[in-house]
């Protein structure tokens, strides 16, 4: 253990019982102030052990809050280990707590952090509740699982193309029944095309001739082996899918009984799910648990809507308006003024799964019909394609944020009146540009 000596001067003590914690993946520098003023550091292991010493030692000090890095995540379990026994942690962006010049160590990185922390210069990070918490890691999971099951559907394409067999350009989709019976019995030694269209469900329209033809090829060994590989994956990461879906209902349902008390009857429904969509009724859930239906903005599903919730919870006192909301959801550029001046305003270069999840909601949105499609046209024609989904994304952000802290319904009208005084403005405005143009030629012939 070493103690340094502490600045008797500088900026107002806010949190007198503060630590800082340096964290790593093989170790963690922690660095608190004593009685005497002096700064202890200590070095601690990475192991389960060393985490309990870590908050033993903490406890023993006296320490109420403590503050940290974001780094990877070697940070989560002593953060929830510092929760549980009742100190307040502080999970700070890395790039808020840069050391000051001079010789790096991590030893003077703990002092440093502990140093801002008692002066009160830190923010604390967004963190869900464990509910939460819990939801983000099986949502986070699945959206994995189907990112890997589609790199599975494009090997089988793939395999398939260099055999010549073109089954993929002539129905619509070889995940449907039709196209992963052919593919099975393929795989299964059938090579007959007569054999194989059996397989064609009375709904795929494409002409017999058609699909006999596609399915035509020319048989390697080689190829056949890598489709049945991406075969077999696709179908185990399907499995995969169908349970971390259970989790996921298990998960909704315990957040339902909680708030109802136990009663869970109306939201038991089953249903015939869609590809890579749920099983449950969803939406029916998430109508209990936040108390509005999100569902009923377009462009939102109840996939949207599971993700969303899983990453900013159910609570929207976290942030202290819509500003915020949107600035947290990197749906707003970082504008940085001095001098009165904009000396900077470009996006963050930042990952939200939060904030993409709208983005790809607002996406589609330029062809609907409705009002919200009305607002991204109007966006995507001034700002461009990217723009306009950006700011298509912010104004979903702020219904959103809206809806779930008022607990108000989607408001249809509302959007309407706001695209009719737009549609006011700018009639306004080409009349006034008719009106110059108009004096303007007749003004013209007068000066010649």
């Amino acid at each position: 253990m070493e103690k340094k000596p502490r600045l008797k001067e500088g900026l107002p003590v806010i949190n007198a019982h503060a630590a800082g914690i340096d964290v790593g993946d093989t170790q963690f520098d922690v660095s608190f102030s004593d009685e005497d003023g002096w700064f202890v550091t200590k070095k601690y292991g990475c192991f389960t052990s060393d985490l309990h010493e870590i908050v033993s030692d903490l406890q023993r000090a006296g320490i109420t809050t403590a503050a940290m890095e974001s780094t990877g995540v070697y940070w989560l379990n002593l953060y929830l280990m510092l929760e549980e026994c009742g100190i307040e942690p502080y999970l700070v962006h890395a790039k808020h707590v840069k050391n000051v010049t001079g010789r790096k160590k991590d030893d003077t990185d703990a002092i440093w952090i502990q140093k801002l922390h008692s002066c009160g210069l830190l923010q604390k990070c967004f963190q869900p509740d464990e509910k939460t918490r819990e939801l983000r890691a099986y949502t986070r999971h699945r959206k994995k699982l189907l990112e890997l099951g589609a790199d599975c559907v494009r090997r089988m394409q793939k395999s398939m193309e260099l055999m010549n067999l073109k089954l993929h350009t002539v129905i619509s989709d070889i995940l449907g029944k039709t196209g992963m019976s052919m593919v099975k019995a393929i795989i299964e030694g059938e090579r007959n095309p007569d054999v194989l269209i059996q397989y064609k469900d009375p709904r795929i329209r494409a002409d017999d001739d058609a699909i006999k033809k596609s399915l035509e090829g020319i048989w390697k060994q080689e190829y056949l082996f890598m489709l049945d590989q991406a075969y077999q994956s696709y179908k185990f990461y399907q499995i995969q899918k169908t349970e971390c879906d259970k989790r996921i209902e298990q998960n909704l349902l315990e957040q339902v009984a909680e708030i109802y008390e136990g009663d869970i009857s109306d939201v038991c429904n089953k249903k015939k799910p869609k590809k890579n969509h749920y099983y449950f009724d969803a939406q029916q859930m998430m109508i209990k648990i936040l108390g509005v239906d999100l569902c009923k903005i377009k462009g939102i599903s109840e996939i949207t809507v599971v993700e969303l919730i899983s990453e900013i919870g159910t609570d929207m006192n976290k942030w202290k308006g819509q500003k915020n909301f949107s600035a947290w959801l990197n749906l707003v550029p970082n504008t940085k003024i001095s001098g009165g001046k904009i000396i900077s305003s470009k996006m963050q270069k930042k990952k939200n799964h939060a904030g993409q999840a709208l983005r790809m909601a607002a996406t589609g949105l330029v062809h609907s019909k409705e009002p919200i499609g009305d607002y991204a046209r109007k966006m995507r024609a001034r700002l461009g394609k990217k723009g306009g989904v950006l700011a298509t994304a912010h104004k979903l952000s702020k219904i959103i944020y809206t809806m779930i802290k008022n607990k108000s319904e989607y408001n249809i009208d509302r959007m309407e009146k706001e695209n009719e005084k737009w549609r006011q403005r700018k009639i306004s405005s080409l009349e006034k540009q008719l009106k110059l143009l108009k004096y303007t030629e007749t003004k013209a012939p007068q000066l010649q």
